[in-house]
């Protein structure tokens, strides 16, 4: 009995319990927070309302408790004799900062030697976008975007550091999570981007110089733009709605001739005959712009879950978007699941997958023309509203849509009603899915393994149907309704076996070492069905079989690349820094003579503000760092499958005993020298850090020389073939970056600022055999010395007055189109035009600002591009009156013996306007982008955190533009024809409201 009393005291001793609660920043709960004793192995992890509790203390003493937590400060506090401690951590800037995604791996921040910019998640999807790339807009300096159409789901361009090809692509390489990916297609094309939920996505590295791009070798020479997605990390499982919806606005529209206006105008085209007795009876009458532009929602729902333990983490999370578009009739659906699992097998050997599918529709409008032709403008929606008559109605009685041809005795029968084309169905269904695979294995200490295995995977369903019920009776007589029916099926393997071993030896130098062996193939085919003249519209394209004419196409395709690669990285004191990379790419697709590419690289970074002179000198200077980069890369993008090959194709078919048979002829003839297109790069940089990195400084300095461009040559007839394709160009790009950010207030009141400013400078240097100018169109023209995407027409002088003497050549008329002479020989011809435009800007920026306090946050975010210009094709078109269609608002004053004005020419029956720099226009804006207020609600139980908020988007733009956008390109991704608009699909502003809830 008394042994046991004496150890009582003991076990009162041994039973000692601590307990408190750990916070944030804000005062909110910090769940899985690591509590340990330190020196032993006794801890614990903060629960959802992070509370700890630890026993097993000692009376009498005085341990030390280490709080640690991903991107916080660890702090240690002493005990003191103390039961309960409560401790608020702070986020650790540095090291939420420090650490950045490359190629085939991650590094330091200040480690990196190469031009790379991140961005975050909630920059991204600060404005309501369909694809990551519309979030990087102005985001990032040296990357211009453009919004080629403004359709649900519309194409975008990017350009890293300019033009880079002339008939290849120009476009970066997408890798999302190690799958790699392309962008690109035609204004009225669906992004391929569109099909991958940008909510998903945690940051974004974009990758610009050769340092850090050559490791992508033969798909780098167009930069290299790196998305992770979100992942699940040990602790607490949080499960987070995010959801918003909103209004869509035309942000405007553009003015046409009303009735009577149009009537006049027609009296006097055909005066010999005028078809309107009384113009001022018509009064305003139709509207088409306001029959097919609408008011359309916007919405997007997200439901994720994210979490694990230390050995397994997990992130899952389901999304759902539709965009309505501005045009009826149009829209854009995608349904989405992302599945991220990492699993801890052992202290060797680690597995994960990420897995992305989505299912998208696109309804498309067709808009945007090609074509100069008139006829041809008006056959798309937005052409058809510009050009329609507004002496025509739309619906009959019965409210069926009213064919033109069926109107005013059949005068207007070559016009479409822009109801009826917006009545044709096409549609796209794409299924993609987005997989990889990986296994690390650690193999002995700083020597690890990764194989992975990723796939691209998309099936697109092409359904299409223009109905008869939107035919003249006329028109139905020869046959009505056409179909189409097209499966495409993609298919992208991709394995890499990545070996990396890192090091530190004397305690002052690092080395890391990684080399990939990688394999990859693409695969295509393509099955088509057209048919028309159908009996009824019942089935619509669901029995191609009713029709009385079919056709039926198919092809197929098939790539390989192989890749050795190699890098080295290596660091002394955190002070010097040196990374040499090669890479040697194989691809199937060049010819015999070049299958394959080397690609080397090297950079070296020197952190002044380490050295002995400088450190600790200059209290206002906290980082400054030199960065200096050369080195090789490819684009294996710029080609297709077999142009190297001589290659056959069906031919147009001939007769032989009475029978038509169809054939095969040469399509193409070989290249065995046809090789990658090359980037020479320089890149020298600087980064400044101020006044404890509350102002950070990157200015980058770059030359880019792009040598074997593929380019398109014309071969004689008696060859018998139309052209050769091979590397016989050149184009050089030389620029300045420069971004910057602040924190001016960080108290109650916190105000933090971003910006970036971009000027490139791109050249054509050389053509084939000295060929100093080639022609791509009436318009546009490659000539050496001159940028890509240059203007060249005649110059406008004007109007013809009466008694003024007509030049020959001109096919004008008093009353017409006047150009200069420029060469003075008297008369008008293809020597008088001259370079008279430049679509690329002079300089693009972005700006955004982040305010808050308390529960309240403001931002607002600024976009602009200066300097360029548009082709405006749509005023060639509506600012020619030669009769049967609309016309601009102007034509009103046009040119008249009683109104001699030197801009409008005189309506003239058939008249035609010369190509001219009258129809250039100054494509520079300043455009509020996002405006966003936001209250998060204050802390209740079981809910970790919530936010709502408001937000407008693209609510005003500043420009001297008169078309519906200044961002426009009606050729969407192409090189060479671009800053062109011929009615494309509007911009719309949008108004949303959002909520945020995390559980």
């Amino acid at each position: 009995m008394l042994s046991c009393l004496l150890c009582l005291p003991l076990l009162a001793q041994e039973s000692r319990t601590i307990k408190g609660r750990v916070l944030g920043e804000n005062n909110e709960a910090l769940p899985g927070v690591n509590v340990t004793v330190k020196g032993t192995t006794n801890g614990t992890v903060t629960d959802t309302d992070g509370q700890y509790s630890l026993s097993g203390f000692q009376a009498g003493a005085n341990p030390t408790l280490v709080f640690s937590f991903i991107g916080y400060v660890t702090e240690e506090l002493s005990v003191d004799g103390r039961s309960e401690i409560n401790i608020t951590l702070v986020p650790d800037i540095k090291s939420l900062g420090e650490v950045v995604v490359v190629g085939y791996g991650t590094q330091r921040k200040v480690e990196t030697t190469g031009a790379i910019a991140s961005v975050k998640s909630a920059e991204l999807t600060q404005t309501p976008v369909v694809n990551v790339a519309q979030g990087l807009q102005a985001r990032t300096a040296g990357v211009q975007i453009t919004q080629n159409s403004a359709a649900p789901g519309g194409n975008i361009s990017v350009r890293i550091r300019g033009t880079n090809s002339i008939n290849g692509t120009s476009e970066p390489l997408y890798v999302v999570d190690g799958i790699q990916i392309s962008n690109g297609g035609g204004v009225n094309d669906v992004s391929p981007l569109s099909t991958i939920n940008p909510n998903d996505i945690e940051s974004v590295e974009v990758l610009k110089d050769a340092s850090a791009t050559a490791i992508y070798g033969a798909r780098g020479s167009n930069g290299v733009i790196l998305i992770t997605t979100k992942r699940g990390k040990a602790g607490v499982t949080r499960v987070t709605y995010d959801g918003y919806y909103g209004v869509q606005q035309v942000t405007k529209q553009l003015d046409v001739l009303n009735a009577i206006q149009y009537a006049e105008l027609e009296n006097e085209v055909y005066k010999n005959n005028p078809p309107y007795a009384d113009p001022s009876s018509l009064g305003e009458g139709t509207n088409w712009q306001d029959l097919v532009m609408q008011d359309s929602p916007i919405q997007s729902h997200q439901l994720s879950v994210a979490g694990g333990s230390e050995k397994t983490q997990l992130a899952i999370s389901a999304n759902y978007f539709n965009q309505g578009g501005v045009i009826i009739e149009s829209d854009f659906k995608r349904y989405s699941l992302r599945l991220n699992l990492d699993h801890q097998i052992s202290n060797k050997v680690k597995i994960g997958t990420s897995i992305l599918g989505s299912y998208s529709v696109s309804n498309r409008i067709p808009t945007g023309s090609e074509s100069i032709d008139g006829p041809a403008v008006t056959s798309s929606i937005v052409g058809a509203a510009l050009g329609a008559p507004p002496v025509l109605i739309p619906y009959k009685d019965d409210g069926s849509i009213f064919p033109f041809g069926e109107q005013s005795g059949g005068t207007y029968r070559e016009l479409a009603n822009p109801l009826g084309l917006a009545a044709v169905m096409n549609r796209t269904a794409y299924k993609r899915t987005l997989a990889n695979l990986y296994a690390d294995f650690s193999i002995l200490q700083g020597l690890t393994y990764r194989a992975s295995f990723n796939v691209d995977m998309e099936n697109r369903l092409l359904d299409y149907y223009s109905p008869r019920s939107i035919l003249s009776q006329v028109d139905l007589a020869s046959g009505g309704g056409s179909a189409e029916k097209t499966n495409s099926n993609y298919l992208n393997l991709l394995h890499e076996s990545i070996l990396t071993y890192s090091t530190t030896f004397a305690d002052q130098h690092t080395l890391k070492f990684t080399g990939v062996f990688a394999t990859q193939s693409n695969q295509f085919d393509r099955n088509t069905i057209n048919a028309s003249k159908f009996p009824n519209d019942v089935t619509a394209n669901e029995a191609l079989q009713l029709a009385i004419d079919r056709t039926v196409s198919s092809d197929r395709s098939k790539d390989r690349l192989d890749s050795y690669m190699g890098r080295v990285n290596y660091g002394f004191r955190d002070k010097y820094f040196l990374d040499l990379t090669a890479r040697y790419d194989g691809a199937s697709k060049f010819g015999k003579n070049h299958k394959y590419g080397f690609f080397p690289a090297a950079s070296a970074a020197w952190r002044v503000i380490e050295e002995g002179f400088l450190k600790d000198k200059i209290s206002f200077l906290s980082d400054l760092k030199l960065r200096a980069s050369y080195g090789a890369t490819g684009n294996a993008g710029a080609i297709g499958p077999y142009q190297s090959l001589a290659t056959v194709g069906a031919s147009s078919g001939y007769s032989l005993n009475h029978n038509y048979n169809t054939g095969l002829s040469p399509s193409r003839i070989p290249n065995a020298n046809l090789r990658w297109e090359k980037s020479i790069q320089t890149d020298i940089g600087l980064d400044i850090g101020l006044l404890q990195d509350r102002i950070n400084l990157i200015v980058d300095f770059y030359d880019k020389h792009t040598k074997d461009l593929l380019f398109v040559k014309g071969l004689p007839q008696s060859s018998g073939y139309g052209s050769i394709t091979g590397n016989f160009a050149e184009i050089r790009n030389r620029g300045i970056e420069l971004s910057a950010d602040a924190k001016i207030m960080d108290g109650a009141f916190k105000w933090n600022v971003n910006g970036n400013f971009s000027v490139n400078r791109n050249e054509l240097v050389a053509l084939e055999g000295g060929l100093q100018e080639f022609t791509v169109n009436n318009y546009a023209v490659l000539k050496v010395g001159e940028p890509i995407g240059i203007f060249k027409t005649y110059v406008n002088e004007g109007i013809y007055q009466t008694d003024e003497p007509i030049l020959p050549g001109s096919g004008s008329r008093t009353g017409g189109a006047k150009v200069s002479d420029l060469n003075g020989d008297g008369q008008i011809t293809a020597d008088d035009q001259a370079i008279t435009g430049n679509a690329n800007p002079d300089f693009i920026f972005g700006f955004s600002t982040n305010m808050s306090f308390k529960n309240f946050d403001l931002s607002a975010f600024i976009s602009g591009v200066q300097g360029n210009e548009i082709y405006n094709l749509a005023r060639y078109t509506f600012e020619n009156p030669l009769g049967q269609r609309n016309m601009f608002q102007g034509i009103v004053n046009r040119w008249s013996p009683t109104n001699p004005n030197n801009e409008y020419v005189s309506g003239f029956q058939g008249g035609r306007l010369p190509i001219s720099d009258r129809f250039m226009e100054d494509g520079s804006y300043i455009r509020l982008k996002n405006i966003t207020l936001g209250y998060t609600l204050p802390k209740v139980k079981f809910l970790y955190n919530a936010r709502v908020y408001v937000s407008a988007n693209n609510l005003f733009t500043i420009t001297d533009y008169t078309g519906f956008d200044p961002e426009v390109n009606t050729f969407g991704n192409t090189n060479t024809r671009i800053g062109v608009d011929n009615g494309v699909y509007p911009l719309a502003k949008s108004f949303i409201g959002g909520v945020q809830v995390t559980f």
